[in-house]
């Protein structure tokens, strides 16, 4: 069998793949034999079809057909074979199939061209010296002030309230319910509009400006137990249900409980309340070595992220579309994991006529995602950076003891495992080797903000090339 390779774009290779006669003419009398063991014809029992009955009956052009179909798959396999061609994927038929129905001859050399997708090559102009700007977050430690405080509020006590009205900071128990204002042309003989689900008996609700829709809370103070009140309110805009965003709304509360929180001291019996350690001191000492390497580990990320995206700038690579195809199917699969964990119903979600527009729009995302690890694959066979089996196991070993009550594949951790390792071995490996300049939390995307409020627009563009983007 002959066989030519061409280059083709994409991280594809051609394939121009010429059979033998005598591989034309043996397919082709192969396919009448096991045809004529399998048909059915009036008259005649399996087996014992005459060859000529046979070809009338099932036309030239379907047994034509069907020996293509077995020539084309064992010729690509065998070329990929003969060629010693890593392909990824299925491969792609170049020639017009109806063509090659009507040129085919058994008996006669039959030539036809395929692609295969194969791993494509990565170029990298640079990968060390390479400079970014992260965002350094840091550990304030005011934080463990506001979580202690959590926790008290948490575990306070509701105490009964006499002789005095609402104030902020109290918890009430009230019956509301809720209409839609009218607007000041509406008829004023009209009945207002209820809100949907705005009605409540027996309600507790913590008397803070951020528990409840802007309005409601502030209408209650000074109100005394017992007392019914019309408060207005106003929707805010966005709101979880978009028919009540941004409308105002007028509430008729009444109060029937008020009680005032007793929090715990902040001693070392709290400590022991709420975790494990004996006094507050060490409970302090804790949270604050938790956020601390919490903050560390977020700066590393920064760095991380900003490393990589300098890094893919430096990047040319031709993806196959079995790769992108594949990355797509990966992220579709993970979405739909984790909604359906969230209760949601994916069925409902990934229907037929969906799938494809979630496809498109995944599709940059996709590549970006490819272009990323390629990179650092690439980076990682230069420089010849690996792991150690004793590395991976011992890692492992770890997390089945930490998960020891859970069912967990371990073939699949190990996957997940290494791929973790060393992309961290990577990426510290790029830290060491590069400049990574550290600026105050939130000042890069301040720019980034500034930036595209201050880009100017260009004649060129067009209706179709601002056309929104699909989230």
């Amino acid at each position: 069998m002959k066989v030519t390779q061409e280059k083709l774009p994409a991280s594809q290779i051609g394939l121009e793949i010429e059979i033998t006669p005598e591989s034309t003419q043996q397919t082709y009398e192969q396919v009448i034999r096991n045809l004529a063991k399998t048909v059915n014809i009036p008259g005649f029992r399996k087996g014992k079809v005459p060859r000529q009955i046979l070809l009338q009956q099932l036309g030239n052009a379907r047994i034509k057909a069907t020996a293509l179909e077995e020539l084309i798959q064992n010729g690509i396999e065998k070329a990929v074979e003969q060629e010693s061609i890593e392909a990824i994927g299925q491969p792609r038929l170049r020639s017009s199939f109806d063509d090659l129905i009507n040129n085919y001859e058994p008996g006669k050399p039959l030539v036809f061209t395929a692609a295969v997708d194969v791993k494509p090559e990565v170029n990298i102009a640079q990968y060390t010296g390479l400079e970014a700007k992260a965002e350094e977050i840091k550990h304030d430690s005011n934080r463990v002030d506001e979580v202690l405080e959590k926790e008290r509020q948490q575990m306070a006590t509701l105490i009964p309230v006499e002789g005095r009205a609402a104030q902020i900071g109290d918890v009430a128990v009230v019956d509301f319910r809720g209409v839609i204002a009218k607007a000041e042309d509406a008829d004023p003989e009209a009945e207002p509009e209820p809100i949907p689900g705005g009605e409540a008996s027996d309600f507790q609700v913590e008397l803070e400006e951020d528990k409840f829709i802007p309005g409601f809370v502030s209408g209650m103070m000074g109100m005394n137990p017992g007392e019914t009140r019309e408060v207005s309110a106003q929707f805010p805009d966005p709101y979880v249900n978009e028919e009540l965003a941004g409308k105002p709304a007028i509430f008729t509360i009444t109060l029937k409980e008020l009680k005032e929180k007793e929090l715990p001291e902040l001693d070392d019996d709290f400590a022991q309340e709420v975790s494990d350690f004996d006094t507050l001191e060490a409970l302090r000492a804790s949270l604050d070595e938790r956020y601390q390497k919490e903050a560390e580990d977020k700066t590393k990320a920064n760095k991380q992220e900003a490393l990589v995206t300098e890094l893919v700038k430096h990047v040319e690579v031709d993806l196959p579309a079995t790769m992108i195809d594949q990355e797509i199917d990966t992220m579709l699969t993970q979405t739909a994991i984790k909604l359906s964990q969230q209760g949601l119903d994916v069925r409902k979600l990934f229907t037929e006529d969906i799938i494809p527009q979630l496809r498109e729009r995944s599709r940059d995302e996709a590549i970006e995602r490819l272009k990323r690890s390629v990179a650092l694959q690439e980076v990682s066979k230069r420089e010849s950076i690996s792991l150690t089996p004793a590395e991976i196991e011992a890692r492992v070993t770890e997390l089945l003891e930490q998960y020891a009550d859970e069912e967990i594949d371990e073939d699949r951790l190990r996957s997940v495992v290494e791929n973790e390792m060393l992309t961290e071995k990577i990426m510290d490996w790029l830290l060491e080797h590069s400049t990574v300049e550290l600026v105050p939390e939130g000042s890069l995307s301040n720019e980034e903000e500034a930036t595209e409020t201050t880009e100017p627009e260009t004649e060129a563009e067009t209706p179709e090339s601002t056309t929104e983007s699909g989230v």
